[in-house]
């Protein structure tokens, strides 16, 4: 019962100064709540259309300008005009005025006419990757149906019946499971709201580590606010408080957000939620664990908003982790929010239940429990640390709820 009052005392004690710090609120409620509303409205459209393009036709035939009209039919390539040859193509090109140039050569239609390949050379502006993936798409599929007009047309001067002919000997058709707009914040939203969910979490926790050791520094390096508990008391009592703020939000990331944006969202609430609570509670353990990195308050923003780029890149949403080295790739699974996206992403976008991502969530609790003994330790000796320096500890019945200190 001693330990059990200790955990709901730790519990009351970290409650207690997550709403009483603006800038732990902040990072604890108003990140979450604002950051995949600001960053969904930032990425809609979700997909880029109608991109401004510049032809140079030196070919001035019935194929090439076919061809431009084929592209400018596309939902990705808007032809805004011709120019005279590539120095005013390159003109317009760097006044931003296109992203893009298809030159089209004098043989063009001279060599289609003859049963020969035609090339026609396209330039795409690279400062965009999503513009070059659009043009990609919209250029594949023009290709694609020039090859299939063409051989029909040859057979037909060849005196054989096209009527059979209805596309190309080998189709090729794409289907788009778990994005099926292939919009980029249907791709990235659901894996960047767990990652997300920790960086806030750990900016919040190491914030209080560092306002509690600027206390100790005021208070002749006694924290009155501090509560003397055993260490696993101590650890688990501020994890139920850091669980209890972020399971709604959690809930409202995952759940809500979704609906609002119309965000791929096929995962049922009862597969994602013991996933991501997991994800929760091994990231308060590591933010437990990295406090010990943190010398001042201001400190938690330097720690931790500098892995948050280092964590985007890891967790597999920017590049392929299977593409990753043996060191990046271990790297990488240190992080919970790795495992949470890779699990998380799925069961929300793909549809699949818990026992389909049970490699990812055990995982999650192996990394749990490694947190876990190093937050202990980490507690045990800084607890060590501080026990020879008098303390004003509080009792049982009344913790802190007298003291009159520095805060």
């Amino acid at each position: 019962m001693n330990w059990i009052k200790s955990l709901f005392y730790v519990w009351r004690r970290e409650t207690r100064l997550v709403f009483t710090d603006i800038g732990v609120m902040l990072f604890f409620f108003a990140l979450p709540l604002a950051y995949p509303v600001v960053y969904t409205l930032i990425y809609n459209p979700e997909v880029v259309k109608k991109i401004d393009t510049v032809v140079v036709d030196n070919s001035r035939s019935v194929e090439s300008r076919e061809l431009v009209r084929e592209l400018g039919a596309t939902q990705g390539i808007n032809v805004i005009g011709y120019a005279a040859n590539m120095g005013e193509a390159r003109e317009a090109w760097m006044e931003k005025k296109c992203y893009g140039v298809l030159e089209i050569p004098a043989d063009y239609g001279r060599r289609i006419g003859r049963g020969e390949q035609a090339v026609a050379s396209f330039y795409s502006d690279m400062s965009l990757l999503l513009r070059y993936r659009q043009y990609l798409f919209a250029i594949t599929d023009v290709q694609m149906n020039e090859a299939t007009r063409i051989t029909a047309r040859r057979l037909a001067d060849g005196g054989l019946l096209t009527s059979s002919i209805g596309g190309l000997p080998v189709n090729t058709q794409a289907n788009f499971l778990g994005d099926v707009s292939q919009g980029f914040a249907s791709f990235i939203m659901p894996g960047l709201v767990v990652l997300i969910l920790q960086q806030s979490m750990l900016l919040g926790i190491t914030m209080i580590a560092g306002t509690a050791r600027d206390r100790r520094r005021r208070n002749g390096w006694t924290d009155p606010l501090d509560y003397r508990a055993g260490t696993l008391a101590t650890v688990l009592g501020k994890s139920l408080c850091y669980l209890m703020v972020y399971l709604p939000m959690s809930y409202y990331i995952l759940e809500i957000i979704p609906y609002m944006f119309s965000l791929p969202h096929v995962g049922r609430f009862l597969d994602f939620m013991p996933m991501i609570l997991v994800v929760l509670l091994a990231t308060s353990f590591l933010g437990q664990t990295l406090q010990v990195f943190v010398r001042e308050r201001e400190t938690s923003l330097l720690v931790i908003v500098f892995t948050s780029l280092i964590f985007l890149f890891l967790s597999g949403l920017t590049w392929p982790r299977y593409a990753f080295s043996k060191f990046w790739y271990m790297v990488s699974d240190l992080v919970p929010a790795t495992w949470g996206i890779e699990g998380i992403v799925r069961i929300n976008s793909n549809g699949a239940d818990l026992s389909d991502v049970s490699h990812y969530y055990w995982g999650l609790w192996a990394l749990t429990g490694i947190y876990l003994v190093t937050a202990l330790l980490i507690r045990h000796f800084t607890d060590r640390a501080y026990r020879g320096v008098p303390a004003t500890a509080a009792t049982p019945s009344e913790p802190h709820a007298d003291c009159q200190c520095e805060r």
